[in-house]
């Protein structure tokens, strides 16, 4: 049940992806282009993924455990650090300069183009360097200091 279950999310999510045009990025740097030619349909895409996500984080907050039992474990950190921030900068950038980002990038791979699966080793690569950083007693140190 849990299989399928994420199945039908991840597909659905990949749907709305698609349907949205977030796969497609030229549409993305065009509504990241406020200054040139801007593309405003992104608007309606992320205020739609705004509302949901409010009152879906709004209702699980409220339970213990998922529909399908498991347990709810929703962020706890509050703090706005250097860490929150920088890697929001690297990502924004990222997002901006290749007008694509990881699920959609995920999603794109089934169009057999080549973009989509140099985004997606790169980012394998990337999130294998932050496990590798993760990992490295010096890091905690800095961090922690």
């Amino acid at each position: 049940m849990r299989i399928a279950t994420a199945f039908l999310a991840g597909l659905l999510f990949g749907l709305g992806l698609l349907l949205s045009g977030m796969t497609d990025p030229s549409k993305v740097i065009g509504f990241l282009n406020v200054a040139g030619k801007w593309e405003p349909s992104m608007a309606f895409v992320m205020s739609g993924a705004i509302l949901v996500s409010y009152f879906a984080f709004r209702l699980a907050g409220k339970r213990d455990r998922s529909w399908l039992g498991e347990t709810i474990l929703l962020p706890s950190a509050t703090k706005i650090d250097r860490r929150l921030v920088l890697g929001g900068l690297v990502f924004g950038t990222g997002w901006g300069l290749a007008g694509i980002c990881p699920g959609p990038a995920l999603v794109s791979l089934g169009r057999g183009d080549s973009e989509p699966f140099v985004f997606v080793a790169a980012m394998l690569v990337g999130m294998g360097m932050y496990e590798l950083y993760e990992r490295c007693p010096a890091s905690r140190m800095r961090d922690a200091g």
